[in-house]
């Protein structure tokens, strides 16, 4: 697993945050070294999207408050997934944060397993640990990462006292 003081894995992500007719736009590719480069970036992974937890805390606490912790130094928050993104941006697109909260797919769970923050959930195949991060100009400055079934340490209200 990934530690403070290491530098941020480089990753494939996609993303879309353009709609056409009937769902988004075909992703774009996201380089996630050159897009961290000169940023100060607060990443959080869950296991996936439409998830209970997620779709009810996580996510929206993070586009709640967006203005507090880009009062903080925060250049950008992304959100990762094991989805693709398409899904990522329905789902982004549902939750009102889109142009807010960068919505990430991980698909093939690259990245998240670069992080070594990947799990075996039975009947999902290989997710997301729920974690957060924060990442100053692609070097990891603080690691939050939830036990099984908790959602404690990943979320918004604690990244904003740690980086406080």
């Amino acid at each position: 697993m990934i530690k403070i003081g290491d530098q941020l894995p480089d990753a494939t992500l996609t993303e879309s945050t353009e709609f056409g007719p009937a769902c988004p736009v075909s992703p774009q590719k996201i380089q996630v070294a050159e897009s961290a480069k000169g940023k100060r970036i607060v990443i959080f992974g869950l296991p996936g999207a439409y998830t209970p937890t997620c779709s009810a805390q996580h996510v929206p606490g993070y586009v709640k408050h967006l203005p507090d912790l880009k009062a903080k130094g925060v250049d950008e928050v992304w959100c990762v997934a094991v989805n693709d993104g398409y899904v990522m941006a329905a789902w982004g697109r549902e939750l009102g944060a889109i142009g807010k909260v960068r919505m990430l797919g991980d698909g093939a769970a690259v990245f998240t397993r670069k992080l070594g923050l990947q799990v075996d959930i039975p009947n999902m195949g290989v997710r997301s640990k729920r974690f957060s991060l924060l990442v100053e100009d692609g070097v990891i400055r603080r690691i939050n990462v939830e036990e099984a079934g908790k959602f404690e340490v990943s979320d918004a209200d604690t990244m904003l006292k740690q980086i406080g």
